[in-house]
């Protein structure tokens, strides 16, 4: 299974960062190839300054070796191997009428010491941060994700959508990050799901991720913008550091596990204003996007 999902996540990425460089037609993913010194390593791949895309990255891992304490700590087990891999992405675009965008899909082994699998699981979910509010964007992405979602069962939607609404949520704001997706973690062989069927619904939320994401893009990469709307999107990123640095599970285990710092820290936009007390104009369009995000919205 190791094997399937890493090839898969390899090709994901060739796909997506083709996707991505067509759409801004401006400039191309750089590629960073690098190792763990603990074991493994991975393929880091980043936009800047593009048309389209001011910064983005789409990554992808596979590391190995002693799980580290935190780790063990977590999990509530005592020394033991493991393997996890993955792809990561954080699309932060120019305009400000265009939504960031985040996607995640991993797959993690735990063996005892004979090198038998004591513990396996699938996790991951896409989500999207608009910072000006258009309802048919928000319809559209999670329309595709409930599409993914029904081919394997009807349950999947309404569960990994509402996990997507508790963990996205910037608990010291009273806020959600953006307007949610899907967010699933733990997904573990039982009597009706075996670990071929996860990687089958795994890979289907992975292979809807550009139909969810480009036909936005497209739709207001052009649009006018003023630069108080710039100012306004430069604010709102600031809320998206913070829910990286302070709660994301991801980010955090990666500091602490001894992970490669610029791929922890690629999904840090460029630039970022954090004002004083800062409150939008009553009634106009920017309190309008902080009133949906102060209570989760069932857009279907």
């Amino acid at each position: 299974m190791k094997n399937k999902f890493y090839t898969y996540i390899q090709n994901l990425q060739d796909q997506i960062c083709k996707g991505l460089e067509d759409i801004d037609g401006g400039t191309k993913f750089r590629e960073d190839l690098w190792e763990r010194p603990e074991g493994g390593g991975g393929r880091t791949r980043v936009i800047e300054n593009g048309n389209v895309f001011e910064k983005g990255g789409v990554n992808i891992s596979a590391v190995h070796g002693k799980l580290p304490d935190t780790m063990q700590k977590m999990f509530g087990v005592g020394e033991a191997d493991f393997f996890a891999c993955g792809l990561s992405l954080v699309i932060h675009p120019k305009n400000p009428m265009v939504p960031t965008v985040h996607a995640n899909w991993r797959y993690f082994e735990m063996y005892d010491e004979n090198g038998n699998i004591i513990n396996q699981w699938f996790g991951g979910g896409q989500d999207l941060t608009p910072y000006y509010l258009f309802e048919e964007d928000a319809k559209h992405f999670h329309q595709t994700c409930k599409t993914a979602c029904d081919k394997h069962n009807p349950e999947f939607y309404p569960n990994y959508k509402k996990k997507c609404d508790e963990y996205f949520w910037n608990a010291h704001r009273f806020e959600a990050r953006g307007i949610g997706g899907l967010f699933f973690d733990y997904l573990k062989a039982t009597e009706q799901m075996s670990m071929e069927d996860w990687f089958n619904f795994v890979s289907e939320v992975g292979n809807s991720f550009l139909q969810a994401y480009v036909p936005i893009v497209e739709k207001r990469k052009d649009l006018p913008y003023t630069d108080a709307q710039r100012t306004w999107q430069e604010i709102r990123r600031g809320r998206y550091v913070e829910f990286n640095l302070v709660h994301d599970k991801g980010t955090l285990f990666g500091l602490k596990t001894n992970g490669r710092i610029e791929s922890i820290l690629m999904s840090l936009p460029p630039h970022v204003q954090w004002v004083y007390d800062h409150h939008p104009e009553p009634g106009s369009e920017e309190e309008k996007l902080l009133k949906v995000l102060a209570k989760p919205v069932d857009w279907l």
